[in-house]
């Protein structure tokens, strides 16, 4: 049953959307630069589409648990036609800014980040 509904809310979306579900993702943000050895997550989704876990950096980045979600992405992207990287684009003036609600990022992936020892 729980399936069914899931394929229904699915279904809403046309195919080749970002869909998120019930998961907090984890995220990237440059948040992080100001708390070293955390993690951005961000997420799960009232049905409006409002996050019911808006962007928060307050655990440390070793900390886990069910609600957590990994979103693979590829670094290839398209812009206007012309095949970009993800990374450049994210920290590109414009293009970061259109894809990061506080980009454009500073840093665009985790091995990026200072680190703290738990």
């Amino acid at each position: 049953q729980h399936h069914a509904i899931i394929e229904e809310q699915r279904a809403r979306a046309p195919l080749g959307w970002l869909v998120a579900g019930h998961k907090k993702d984890v995220v990237l943000t440059n948040r992080l630069l100001e708390r070293p050895g955390r993690v951005g997550i961000y997420g799960w989704h009232y049905p409006d589409g409002k996050p019911i876990q808006p962007v928060y950096t307050g655990h440390v980045d070793w900390y886990v648990d069910y609600s957590h979600g990994i979103r693979l992405v590829s670094r290839r992207c398209w812009i206007n036609g012309t095949e970009a990287d993800l990374g450049e684009t994210l920290r590109h003036p414009v293009h970061g800014k259109a894809l990061a609600s506080d980009g454009p990022l500073k840093l665009t992936s985790y091995a990026e980040r200072p680190t703290v020892s738990p």
